[in-house]
């Protein structure tokens, strides 16, 4: 994967791409010794594609319940190895946009389409584990008739870019269960395309959430020309204020999704432990949709929040929900959600370092869009995740401190084993004088250079008086290793099988037992070392 994939647009060395500074403590005392576990062992994800059993049509798929005890029937079903794109062909060839980010099953969901062949066909593949063919076909169209919709029209004063075409079908969502899907366009002329929705779960009760994040996905999605990050001509001063999801995603359509979510999906599927679905939009909307849950996983690259968002999730962790950020940069920027024409979020605003001339901050003084940490309004991320996001770009091996750890039990690992290239491209650490949760223990510390800059990058984990146990991977590769040493994703930074292993177990680990309730009530405490790995 080129290095343009997993950016985050942001430098380390305390200079962000956009131009806001970022707090850096660079002090570092030295690593306590702790007992050696043992020799290395451990598990694969074993992401390896299982006989393809044929398509099924909505006809033949039959009704599938939706609560989250029903998914384990789902996970049992054979699944369908012919998911994955063979030619996503030139620009143009085929794309499309659903118009909801998310539905509950059976809820209407307009698919909109433009393509140059006479004519497509659209598969809708669930994610999954599925004796490892990864996803299985839930529902295939009828061939439908093409046509070349019109040219993107953009906003003027936000530069937001919008393809406004005509609604091509409804996809009959009846049937399918919850979970997170690829619709697969197949063009007469043989290129394809995805587009991702997540079919969301009516209850969290009992369940581990996968918390998607495609406003993270919008915010850095170029088709048409722009993003959050640059316009036409590249340019960060000419992005977009606002994107809209009345648009196609760029690329073969599903690229956040598939390097930075898809293979924790596939994980947890296989553990069979009680799972549901939800995105940061639905949690934004409704306070009620985290009650009950064991668990919140937030994925490889969830960046922007609403204040909204972050509240829910902090309430919920202090209600006794497990939280995980398995990545970096989590919880960054804050930002704004405002609805179309059919009631549902379709534009994220952020208007990043030129906030000040945001309209709406005439009014809501408190609600600028700008980074968590920044005035007005500063709340820095790390009172949340532990860690704080510090920059990009970086590539470094993934150095263990507290091999001791529960959730390194069963890796063999010691103290000062390392992991090439695990942590990068952006990464996060504890910082000291910025707000942190009282128990955290620092369980890897990884040494690091980026823009020339020492540095660390810390994996950490910490509870709270209300049982829930929180993880931070402090390394955006996190969910992109559990690949590694696989033949999906390229070649993963080159990450081996050896670190797909370790973070496949450690993965394991936490999933199990987050699942089973407040992990402060059945795990090890937390054995606070900051002032031990940093001096202050």
């Amino acid at each position: 994967m080129d290095s343009g994939r997993e950016h985050g647009g942001k430098e380390c060395g305390g200079a962000a791409r956009d131009g806001e500074q970022l707090p850096v403590t660079r002090r570092y005392l030295g690593l306590d010794r702790r007992h050696f576990l043992g020799a290395a062992a451990g598990l694969t994800l074993g992401l390896t594609a299982a006989c393809d059993t044929g398509p099924r049509s909505a006809r033949d798929s039959g009704p599938s319940p939706s609560g989250p005890g029903h998914l384990t029937a789902e996970q049992a079903r054979p699944g369908n190895a012919d998911w994955r794109i063979r030619s996503v062909g030139p620009p143009g060839a085929i794309a499309g946009y659903t118009d909801r980010a998310s539905v509950l099953p059976g809820e209407e969901c307009g698919l909109h389409v433009s393509t140059t062949a006479p004519g497509f066909q659209v598969s809708a593949y669930r994610v999954g584990w599925y004796g490892g063919a990864q996803a299985r076909l839930v529902w295939r169209s009828d061939h439908t008739k093409g046509q070349t919709q019109g040219a993107p029209r953009v906003l003027a004063g936000t530069r937001t870019v919008q393809a406004d075409w005509q609604r091509t079908l409804t996809l009959p969502t009846g049937s399918w269960p919850p979970g997170a899907y690829l619709l697969r366009l197949d063009a007469d002329h043989g290129h394809q395309r995805y587009v991702p929705l997540i079919v969301r779960s009516p209850s969290a009760a009992g369940t581990t959430v996968l918390l998607h994040a495609p406003a993270t996905w919008q915010a850095y999605n170029t088709w048409g020309g722009a993003s959050l990050y640059q316009g036409d001509n590249g340019a960060y001063a000419t992005r977009s204020l606002a994107v809209s999801f009345d648009r196609p995603y760029d690329a073969d359509g599903a690229e956040k999704f598939l390097v930075y979510e898809r293979s924790v999906v596939v994980l947890a599927e296989r553990l069979g432990i009680p799972l549901s679905y939800t995105t940061g939009i639905d949690v934004h909307h409704t306070p009620s949709t985290l009650d009950g849950a064991t668990a919140v996983l937030s994925l490889g690259h969830d960046e922007y929040w609403t204040p909204e968002q972050r509240d829910h999730v902090t309430r919920a962790r202090d209600a006794g929900t497990n939280v995980a950020f398995l990545g970096a940069n989590a919880c960054f920027r804050r930002v704004r959600l405002t609805p179309g024409a059919n009631g549902t979020v379709r534009t994220v605003t952020c208007y990043k370092t030129d906030y000040r001339t945001d309209p709406y901050l005439a009014a809501h003084p408190d609600r600028p869009t700008n980074d968590f940490r920044q005035a007005p309004a500063a709340a820095p991320e790390s009172a949340l995740t532990g860690v704080l996001y510090e920059g990009f770009p970086t590539d470094a091996p993934y150095v263990v401190h507290s091999p001791d750890h529960w959730l390194y039990d069963g890796t063999g690992v010691r103290q000062g084993d390392s992991f090439d290239h695990l942590v990068g491209v952006e990464y996060d650490r504890v910082t000291p004088g910025m707000p942190t949760p009282g128990e955290l223990e620092i369980i890897a510390h990884s040494p690091l250079v980026c823009n020339g800059r020492d540095s660390h990058a810390d994996s950490a984990y910490y509870t709270v008086p209300g049982g829930a146990g929180v993880f931070a991977s402090g390394t955006m590769r996190w969910a992109e290793a559990l690949m590694a040493g696989t033949r999906d994703n390229g070649d993963n930074h080159g990450m081996d099988a050896r670190t797909g292993a370790f973070v496949t177990r450690t993965t394991e680990n936490l999933l199990r037992a987050f699942a089973e309730g407040p992990a402060a009530r059945t795990r090890p405490t937390p054995r606070n070392n900051i002032r031990d790995v940093y001096a202050t």
